[in-house]
């Protein structure tokens, strides 16, 4: 058994996440699920009231729960046993300012997706990121599920061959009717154009159908032709979205991503083809993966079954047959996080797999390209990264 001991817990604090948020619940467990993280410190709402409150509920001292993100990294900045790292749970608009005040004091930043709210800030977003020290990671959670690490590496591997058809869609059904207007809050604030940009289906869930395609076929786009449609009367931002898209090297693309299909609950789908096979995989059975080599049976591979990969076993907790998916993805991103923290500690930097400040640059890119090209009723349009 080795002498070293683990590492001690990383300091967190976080930015948004109090009462009644749902995505600040989802960063705290799978913070601690492999017991890198201690959350201590928070901006957990607008007021200073709430904040305390929400602070109360999770456990953190008073005078660690803060009014604001800015008190809070001044403070925690200068605390000797201060947070080394912070999340923002916050709604889009506000990612930028948040991570601001803390990479400039060298505070790592764990941040929900999408980068932000406008492409002029996703420009000073990767400015500053590049020049601080501090590590910044885009929590896009469904690039840590094993058969998609699995997928990844059979592709990369040239299993499929030469990649010619990517198909992805993220199809949900909760917008169907105008559900803001009951002011419920996970509604209200990705409808409006002010908190969630310019996009709104498309920055909520076509954003991740974009990145699972690029993180998966190692694809760059070259172009798309976009067709963003609003169905439910009175909604500010689009809920239905269909794209054309055409990568570099030749290969096709199509997305589609809807908040008004009536049936589907969370169907973030993927099916990739190449001149030698092709792969397919669905969200909401995410430890299988298809694959289908040109000529040949249909082969089903199962998350720790005897077709798993190295790529997928390294990212696998439980023992196969047990479900493993969108927690243990964000888990996943936590600790390869962390493992980037202890490596800085010791002055020194490691790749990982996790998502950063290139494909939330990235995503915000495919949002302004996408709504310029429906605005010109689908015209092609150039990907500009």
């Amino acid at each position: 058994m080795s002498s070293v001991g683990k590492p001690r817990r990383i300091k967190l604090g976080m930015v948004g996440g109090g009462r009644d948020a749902f995505i600040g619940g989802v960063h705290r467990i799978a913070s601690r699920i492999d017991d890198h993280f201690e959350l201590v410190a928070g901006a957990f709402s607008s007021t200073v009231e709430k904040s305390k409150l929400s602070g109360l509920d999770l456990g953190v001292a008073e005078d660690r729960s803060y009014g604001s993100f800015k008190e809070m990294a001044i403070r925690e900045a200068r605390l000797k046993d201060g947070i080394e790292a912070v999340s923002i749970v916050t709604p889009n608009h506000l990612h930028f300012s948040v991570a601001k005040e803390f990479l400039k004091r060298g505070i790592h930043v764990i941040c929900d997706k999408p980068l932000t709210s406008r492409a002029t800030d996703a420009k000073k977003f990767l400015q500053l990121v590049n020049s601080s020290d501090a590590l910044f990671v885009l929590t896009h959670n469904y690039t840590a599920y094993p058969m998609i690490r699995q997928a990844r590496q059979m592709i990369s591997n040239g299993d499929l061959g030469d990649l010619r058809v990517v198909q992805v869609e993220y199809a949900q059904d909760w917008l169907s009717t105008n559900l803001e207007a009951t002011d419920q809050k996970q509604a209200s604030w990705r409808v409006d154009p002010e908190r969630s940009g310019a996009g709104g289906c498309i920055g909520d869930i076509g954003t991740h159908a974009f990145n699972l395609a690029g993180f998966v076929t190692g694809l760059q786009l070259d172009s798309l032709s976009a067709d963003l449609h609003t169905f439910v009367e009175d909604r500010a931002l689009d809920d239905n979205v269909h794209i054309m898209l055409r990568y570099e090297g030749g290969a096709r693309g199509m997305l589609w991503s809807s908040q008004v299909a009536p049936g589907n609950e969370n169907g973030l789908r993927l099916r990739v083809y190449g001149s030698k096979g092709g792969i397919e995989w669905n969200q909401e059975e995410p430890n299988k993966l298809l694959y289908s080599p040109l000529g040949e049976a249909t082969r089903l591979l199962t998350r720790s079954g005897p077709g798993a990969n190295d790529a997928a076993n390294a990212v696998s907790r439980i023992p196969a047959g047990h479900p493993e998916g969108y927690l243990e993805g964000f888990a996943t991103l936590y600790r390869e996080t962390a493992e980037a923290i202890y490596a800085a500690r010791e002055g020194k930097s490691i790749e990982t797999l996790c998502p950063g400040i290139k494909d939330g640059h990235d995503g915000i890119a495919f949002i302004t390209a996408a709504v310029a090209s429906s605005k010109k009723n689908g015209n092609w349009v150039k990907f500009s990264a």
